[in-house]
């Protein structure tokens, strides 16, 4: 796997191995532009053009690899060093209240969000209301309420920073009726709840309708900057697209989601977010491992929020179904093509980040992918800790390893393949344009993936030779993605450093290394120092600089565990304080070593560090 890896980041523009991946769509062949996908992709493009016009206005710390890391709205605290480890929403409103706000900051009650549902105001919708499994034709999405059974639902966690996107006062955490909205058993006032449609290749194969299966958006809130941001119940109940499920989430998995969603923007890594979860009351029976023994695990409802949560898959679905009328589109300037393409380059940039960061989304499949290039869906994730291009951390993954870390760039390609076959099958674009959309993933991630690598190691330029020999020691002997990275800033640029004490700064990841492969260390820390020494930059401003590429604290699966099994026993404080830890990744936070140690012997056993789908 080690091989392939560097095959796939060695193309010098277009992942041109990869190329001969093919639409699967060879049965379609429509005689004429299916309506419903003109008519839903126009509608995108409205949003998407508004996306990129506002999405960058409300952000001003730097990311590590592109953007930001928080939005400057954030209502999170930057110079506590240390986590109380009494967190309740009342200590956050009073650390709130100590801060200067500034007057100009619209704080809002939760009935008076301002909502602008456009996508049921414009996209054609199920004429049915019947709420039970079935195939869904000439529709974006079934109008569907919550029905998840709750009993004195528990607020679990929340994000300020997410609550300040949509103006919403941060004390409405504290309202009686906060769980209870939010669960789904009460109505928010201006929402119109809908489970959308859509279809995707699942494990390369074509699924055919998927659809928000336990996913229920509630609408479209609208923010004073004129920001367009969804809200959604994750985990609400059964919905058309349900199939066999109960439409129900577990707090193990919501936990995960939960913070994964804020641990990655904090990361600087395009997410869909999070603004609050709440336990259900009630117990939800899942087989966690699919192996004949399920259980009994609490229930909870996650709201996720971003500006769409459109998929490949939504665009998919229709063209696969043909679905035509006798509508009109002009094409003479084709906007679809230039789409295509931004949507193209928007998933190779976030590919390169995940594979800068070492995360693993685990379940790539084409309903899972975002049209905006934000991570989404996230199901058994999972963060690198030995190097091991092919860790996997889905247990229905093993036989192939399709999804693992070493696969994703090819698989992003695969999946643009697939969106493209169906604008394609629509007409909207021609097979040369569809090409040149798959040409300029394969550009767009090799420039991302080499800055994010140039920027990690604290070099002036790319080195692909020096690169790919560090990812090979690393796989050879294991070692721990994210703290190599952290401690290389460490290295002083100084040629004249005794042989004997060039991996002192590394010792604490260079573990039970034989003659054979300290030598080959040391080796490459040689060609290391002098491509340093080279580049005229002080050890300090380089150090400053690659720690804030390179996280000191990432979400390993052993710290999810963690919080997991104190929450199941009614204890949410390590849920709160793994949070505010996570949402300050680049930083020593004091107090908090604890956080970036290597995984205990504990964390690889059965669904710590292999998880399954079942959530």
């Amino acid at each position: 796997m080690l091989t392939h890896l560097s095959a796939s980041l060695s193309h010098s523009s277009s992942l041109s191995t990869a190329l001969h991946f093919r639409p699967l769509y060879n049965s379609l062949s429509p005689k004429s532009p299916p309506s419903l996908l003109l008519f839903s992709a126009t509608k995108l493009l409205t949003n998407f053009h508004f996306y990129l016009s506002t999405h960058h206005k409300s952000h001003q710390r730097l990311s590590p690899f592109h953007g930001v890391v928080s939005d400057s709205s954030s209502g999170v605290s930057m110079e506590s060093p240390s986590v109380d480890t009494d967190l309740s929403v009342e200590s956050i409103s009073d650390d709130l209240k100590k801060q200067s706000l500034g007057q100009d900051k619209v704080r809002l009650n939760l009935e008076d969000l301002r909502w602008d549902n456009s996508f049921v105001r414009e996209l054609p919708g199920d004429p049915k209301t019947i709420n039970i499994p079935r195939q869904v034709f000439h529709a974006c999405y079934t109008k569907v309420s919550p029905s998840v059974e709750v009993e004195n639902p528990q607020l679990v966690a929340w994000s300020v920073s997410v609550a300040e996107l949509l103006d919403l006062d941060p004390k409405e955490f504290e309202g009686p009726e906060f769980p209870l909205i939010f669960s789904g058993a009460s109505p928010l006032v201006g929402a119109v709840p809908y489970a959308q449609c859509y279809g995707g290749h699942q494990f390369g194969m074509w699924a055919g309708q998927l659809g928000d299966g336990r996913a229920i958006t509630l609408g479209e809130v609208l923010n004073a900057k004129s920001e367009r941001w969804e809200l959604q119940l994750k985990g609400a109940g059964k919905t058309p697209y349900s199939r066999f499920a109960d439409g129900l989430a577990v707090l193990r998995s919501s936990i995960r989601e939960f913070l994964c969603s804020e641990a990655m923007h904090s990361l600087g890594i395009p997410t869909t977010r999070a603004l609050c979860l709440v336990t259900s009351g009630k117990y939800v029976t899942r087989d966690m491992f699919y192996d004949g023994n399920p259980k009994e695990e609490p229930g909870a409802i996650v709201c996720r929020v971003a500006q769409s949560f459109l998929r490949f898959g939504s665009y998919q679905i229709h063209a696969s179904r043909g679905e035509e009328d006798n509508e009109v589109v002009d094409l003479t300037a084709n906007k679809y093509a230039a789409w295509a393409v931004e949507v193209a380059e928007r998933t190779a940039s976030l590919v390169a980040r995940w594979q800068g960061v070492g995360f693993t989304h685990g379940v790539l499949n084409t309903d899972n992918m975002s049209v905006l290039g934000l991570s989404i869906d996230y199901g058994p994730f999972g963060f690198l800790d030995a190097f091991d291009p092919s860790y996997t951390p889905n247990t229905t993954d093993l036989p192939g390893r399709r999804y693992c870390f070493a696969n994703q760039p090819d698989i992003g390609l695969w999946n643009i393949a697939q969106f493209a076959s169906t604008l394609s099958a629509a007409q909207l674009i021609s097979d040369k344009e569809s090409n040149y959309a798959m040409e300029r993933y394969g550009t767009k991630f090799m420039d991302d993936y080499q800055a994010i690598m140039t920027r990690k190691l604290g070099l002036p330029k790319y080195n692909k030779q020096l690169i790919s020999k560090l990812l090979n020691n690393m796989a050879v002997d294991k070692v721990d993605y994210t703290n190599f990275f952290r401690l290389l800033s460490n290295i002083k640029a100084d040629p004249s450093i005794p042989e004997r004490d060039l991996l002192t700064p590394l010792k604490a990841v260079l573990l039970d290394m034989g003659k054979e492969r300290k030598e080959a260390w040391t080796t490459w820390v040689q060609t290391y120092v002098q491509e340093l020494s080279a580049s005229g930059t002080s050890d300090e401003e380089r150090k400053a600089s690659m720690n804030s590429v390179n996280p000191k604290y990432i979400l390993r699966n052993y710290l999810c565990q963690s919080a997991i099994d104190a929450a199941e026993q009614g204890d949410f404080g390590e849920v709160r304080n793994l949070l505010k830890v996570m949402e300050r990744p680049f930083d020593d936070q004091p107090g908090m070593e604890k956080y970036a140690r290597l995984p205990p012997a504990w964390a690889y056993r059965p669904g710590v560090c292999m998880l399954s789908c079942s959530s």
